[in-house]
């Protein structure tokens, strides 16, 4: 299952309690990228958060990866989990027409 996640930072977060974090931050993160776990990942453009893409077989394996990042662990993020599925438009459209 594909699943988005967007960051959203928490009440209290700092640059402060960020800075010590953010290296393991990076490292965990790459871990997931290298297990298939987060197959993608951006910053928004319009502020610093991040959006992944997460491959997992549910919401709550991808609650637990996400949880095993500093940043999440520290309650400074947190992420808001959106399922996937793919788009079934151009069958529901195109299928018929044969």
């Amino acid at each position: 299952m594909k699943i988005l996640a967007i960051e959203k930072e928490l009440p209290g977060a700092t640059a402060e309690k960020f800075r010590p974090l953010l290296r393991p931050e990076a490292a965990r993160l790459w871990e997931l990228v290298q297990a298939g776990t987060v197959r993608e990942t951006y910053f928004r453009a319009d502020r610093h958060e991040a959006v992944l893409v997460l491959e997992s077989a549910d919401l709550d394996e991808a609650r637990a990866a996400l949880a095993s990042l500093p940043l999440v662990a520290a309650g400074l993020i947190e992420f808001e989990l959106i399922p996937l599925v793919p788009y079934d438009g151009f069958a529901r459209l195109f299928a018929a027409a044969e």
